[in-house]
């Protein structure tokens, strides 16, 4: 019988989709970190229940070729990471394999998947920096990340994936706090002020956004030249959160110094951003997602675009560049003050930005434009698609769309959902046993599927995937005997047509 912090002696199986080391030892299935497959590894045992285990690597007795040395001094103690002992090109087949299996598992397709279209940056990629501040056992205040499944905050000076500004933003506020007694806020006790800092740079500019649990904060304005000396040009914000939970943003902002709002500019389109204006971290990937998007629906520019889940609207105004029409839809009111603020900058009269959910606006816009040459792009959260505008897109039998995804396992359910492998049997989806390779009759069946490598070194990764519509089989077989008579051709094939 395996029991808790028993050392065990094993050989790594595989990656796990977390990024994990898979060992499997007396029938129980062991997860341990930092472990590569093919490495012979100590580990002591954490948990083990109904043949499930978890581990912590004790020592790397046979290192695997494909494993290098992390970059970060804290990488196994914080959750941000978990790659970064992998070598990169290993890294990208990872994240192709980790779709590709979500796919066959949840919902049953079986599809080939490349490796992830890879990032010019390994390190430094990240455009947005967003902290944890806190306190520890002692009462001293913290500025870090959160160790893996944890609210316990691992205290850094610096961190290898964002740019060096980082490092530099880190001491500043550090220094703020202990110069103007400033105590980092206590989840446990409630006291203490200062929340998180939250940091976006759009085109060398920075939208810092301080979060406190309070609105007085001693001497800002000393805060404020600390900023300068970091950033060449700068906007801060303070949020006000005050309630016990895990969002990291309250209701009110109040802006302290600067415009509020940037200007930043990416394949031609100007566009701005603000304190919660969602834009992808890697600048470099998410030109070249955009990019393959738009080629993939917007083929000779007759084409009516509908852009769900559109956020500030910079993909929505590529595909008004390049088609007919182009509709954005988001619900998060700043992102689309933000998009129509992009549509007048770059003069894109054809380009009409919606305020709500999407699954209350979809369906409109679709039966709006009943006849067109429609597309749609779907970019959600990680929750995925709703189960509405999946229903809703199914009805309308739009040709041709594509999905955006940071989430393999939402992915699959959606694709599931979608192409009809999956199916709903008594409130629940299931595998659907009647579903064909050539795809489902009335459903889309996939074209091309390509992971992107948004975030190096983290077991995440963002997809595209292009599907389209499968008619249902209209043909039917008749046969026609005719006698010896003479026939009016061009009158039978008339009342045809009429009839047709």
């Amino acid at each position: 019988m395996i029991e808790k912090n028993q050392i065990i002696s094993a050989v790594t199986d595989a990656l796990s989709s977390n990024g994990e080391g898979i060992v499997r030892h007396e029938g129980v299935t062991f997860f341990v970190p930092y472990c590569l497959p093919g490495e012979k590894v100590t580990f002591r045992v954490l948990k083990v229940k109904d043949g499930i285990g978890y581990g912590k690597a004790e020592e790397i007795l046979t290192p695997a070729e494909e494993r290098v040395r992390p970059v970060c001094p804290v990488f196994s103690r914080c959750g941000g990471c978990q790659l970064q002992h992998l070598d990169y090109r290993c890294q990208l087949r990872f994240k192709g394999n980790v779709v590709r299996d979500a796919l066959k598992k949840i919902a049953g397709l079986e599809i080939s998947v490349p490796a992830a279209v890879k990032s010019d940056l390994s390190y430094g990629y990240r455009n947005k920096l967003q902290l944890p501040v806190g306190a520890d056992k002692e009462g001293n205040s913290v500025i870090g990340f959160y160790a893996e499944r944890s609210h316990r905050i691992i205290p850094v000076s610096d961190c290898p994936i964002h740019p060096e500004w980082a490092g530099k933003l880190i001491a500043a506020l550090g220094r703020y706090m202990k110069e103007c007694a400033v105590k980092g806020y206590d989840e446990e006790t409630g006291k203490g002020k200062i929340r998180h800092i939250v940091v976006r740079e759009i085109g060398n500019q920075f939208i810092v956004v301080l979060v406190s649990a309070s609105p007085e904060l001693p001497n800002l304005r000393y805060f404020e030249e600390l900023l300068g000396t970091v950033f060449p040009r700068f906007t801060l914000w303070l949020n006000i959160n005050d309630k016990n939970t895990n969002v990291i943003f309250g209701k009110k902002f109040l802006l302290q110094s600067g415009p509020g709002f940037f200007e930043g500019e990416e394949g031609g389109i100007r566009y701005e951003a603000g304190p919660v204006t969602f834009v992808q971290v890697n600048a470099g990937v998410r030109a070249k997602l955009y990019a393959s998007a738009v080629n993939a629906l917007a083929a000779d520019g007759d084409e009516v675009i509908v852009d769900a889940y559109s956020g500030g609207g910079l993909l929505t105004a590529m595909f008004a560049k390049k088609c007919r029409r182009a509709y954005g839809i988001e619900l998060e009111e700043e992102a689309v003050r933000c998009a129509d603020s992009l549509k007048e900058k770059n003069g894109l009269s054809n380009m009409t930005n919606i305020c709500g959910k999407v699954e209350e606006k979809l369906s409109a816009v679709l039966e709006k434009e009943r006849g067109e040459k429609l597309r749609l792009i779907l970019d959600p959260p990680r929750a995925g698609i709703a189960r509405s505008v999946l229903n809703a897109v199914l009805k309308s039998g739009i040709e041709r769309i594509a999905v955006i995804s940071c989430n393999p396992a939402t992915l699959a359910r959606d694709l599931g959902i979608l192409t009809g492998s999956l199916t709903e049997r008594e409130g629940e989806l299931v595998k659907n046993p009647e579903y064909a390779e050539g795809g489902e009759s009335g459903y889309y069946t996939i074209e091309s599927i390509q992971p992107f490598d948004m975030f190096p070194q983290t077991k995440h990764v963002e997809t595209l995937v292009v599907l389209s519509h499968k008619k249902p089989d209209s043909h039917i077989s008749v046969t026609v005997n005719f006698d010896n008579t003479s026939l009016d051709k061009a009158a039978i094939a008339k009342r045809a047509t009429e009839r047709k």
